[in-house]
Formats: structure tokens, sequence, C-alpha cells
């Protein structure tokens, strides 16, 4: 009982006395578990539910749904890089180091309110997931696909909890730029294939989101060597998600066009040495078969049955 107390006093504490206080009675942020129900919810219906539920039912057809839905995510997350400039990145910040700005001028505060619309932002990709069961398209609901989208809200929580500003705001700034790229990927693709035999920049996408987690990782750990006000444990924070995310979308690039493109290579040599043998056996057999058409093949046949005869 005595260790439990310690942790439900440390709790309290840290949620109490060691956030921000400015952001303590917004939407979500008194507590975590509110988050944590609703990441759990999530994998539940898009790995346990949606695909029972759609077991026996047709896909949904979703073509102005999703052009729709696309077209918000772009405007939302153009949005949001908007804010993310105006409020510091490439005017007052520093890529150095850049410390939170706890005070109430309106600075600090339009920051701290573009980071919660940044976690709120990752609710609404949930739809990116929901939409694929309900159109049966199972096959993309990955692991990494489901692992990026449930982590990202408990994640980006405890940045709008305790540290709504400062160095750890380069990663939202970044993901929302990439995210314009990507919602705008998904927008022209939601046309259908008079516009999607365009879009062969599919894997770059991808090579872009890895490139940003290699600059979250060097923009967070570069505080580890320099002295700097703000939160080692956030930038350890930052900077592990980094790690984690690259690797499982490198695993995705090497999965889906690396090791694709060479199976698709191994599959078309072997056609061409299948259609090779196939010829060089037909270019055997025609001799034969022109002889026996001109009767020059059965003639030669006769002859050897009638030497064969005439020396018994």
């Amino acid at each position: 009982m005595e260790i439990i107390n310690r942790i439900v006093d440390g709790y309290h504490d840290l949620m109490d006395n060691q956030s921000d206080q400015r952001v303590k009675d917004w939407f979500l942020m008194s507590s975590p578990f509110p988050t944590l129900a609703i990441c759990l919810t999530y994998v539940f219906t898009v790995k346990v539910l949606g695909p029972k539920l759609m077991e026996n039912r047709k896909p949904f057809e979703l073509k102005n749904v999703l052009v729709w839905y696309n077209l918000f995510q772009v405007i939302f997350s153009s949005w949001l890089f908007y804010e993310s400039i105006a409020s510091g990145w490439f005017t007052s910040y520093s890529f150095r180091c850049q410390p939170v700005d706890y005070s109430n001028n309106p600075q600090a505060m339009r920051i701290a309110y573009g980071c919660w619309w940044y976690y709120f932002s990752k609710f609404t990709e949930f739809f990116d997931t929901i939409f694929f069961v309900m159109r049966k398209k199972f096959d993309h609901v990955s692991k990494l696909h489901v692992i990026h989208h449930g982590i990202m809200p408990m994640s980006v929580w405890f940045g709008v909890k305790f540290t709504p500003g400062g160095h750890s705001t380069f990663f939202g700034m970044l993901n929302t730029f990439v995210h314009i790229v990507m919602y705008s990927y998904y927008l022209l693709a939601a046309f259908g294939p008079q516009v999607q035999k365009y879009l062969w920049w599919k894997k770059y996408l991808t090579a872009l989101q890895m490139v940003q987690f290699v600059m979250v990782f060097l923009h967070a750990f570069q505080l580890l060597f320099i002295d700097c006000d703000y939160p080692r444990a956030f930038v350890w924070w930052i900077g592990m998600h980094a790690v984690l995310f690259y690797y499982l979308f490198s695993d995705f690039y090497k999965q889906a066009y690396i090791k694709k493109a060479k199976s698709l290579k191994l599959k078309q040599k072997a056609e061409v040495e299948s259609s090779k043998t196939d010829y060089e056996s037909k270019e055997r057999k025609l001799p034969l078969l022109n002889g026996f058409s001109n009767g020059s093949a059965l003639g030669d046949v006769r002859q050897r049955m009638a030497g064969a005869v005439a020396s018994q």
C-alpha cells in the first residue's frame, strides 16, 4: 500500500505541479487516461471490431468522402504549419536551443494553442485507417500504420501537457509540412485512375517521411551536448520516437519498394528464360515437324526399316 500511495502521490505531483498550468483546463488535458482510452479504442476498432463488422459486407464506395476528407487535411495541415512559422520557427526561434516560454504573452500562448490543435489533429488522422477498413483495404492496415497512428495522440499529449512550445515543436512544424504533401497525394489519388497514373512519386513520399525523422533525431539529441534550458526527458522522448518511426518507415520502404522491385525483376527474368527455353525447344522440333509434313522424315524411317530387313 505504501508503494501504491507513493506512485499515486507522484502522479498527482507530476500532473498538478510540474505540468504547464496554462493548459490544465483545456479539453482532454487534465489527465492522460482519456487520450489513452481513445487510442486503445482506435486500435481495437481497426484491428478487431471493424474487420469483423465488414466481414460479410460489400466495401463502401467513399470517393467523394475521401476527396473532402483529404482536402480538409491539406487545409488543416497548412494552417498548422503556418501557425508554427508565425509563432516562432524561421523567425524568432533558435534551431540550436529553444526553451519553452511558459508566460501568458500572446506569442507564447499562440504556440501553446497551436500545439493543442496539432494534438487534436492526431485524432482526425484516425479516419485514414477507418476508411481503409470500410473499403476493406485490410492490407493497408499494416503494423506501421496502426502503431504510428495509435501512438501519436498519446505522445503529443505529453508534449502539450509539459512543453507546449520551444524545442520539441520543431517536430510538429516538420510533420505538418510532410502532411501537406502526403494528404495532397491522397487527395489526388481519391479522384481515381485518370489521376492515379500520374502519381509515380509515392515512394519519394515515404523517403520524405524518413528524412523528417532523421532531422528530428539530430535536432533533439544535439541538446545532449550543449547547455539549454529545456527538459532532458523530452529530448529523449522526442529523439527515441524519431528512432522508432524511422525504423518502422525504413522497414516499410524496404518491403514495399526494394524487395518488391527485386522480386519483380526475378519474375521478369524467369519469364524471359522460360520464353527462351520454349523458343529453343520449338526450334529443335521444327525440322522434324517439317520433315513429317513433306514426307522426307517418313521416307527416312522407311529406308532404315528396309535396310534393317535386308541385313537380316
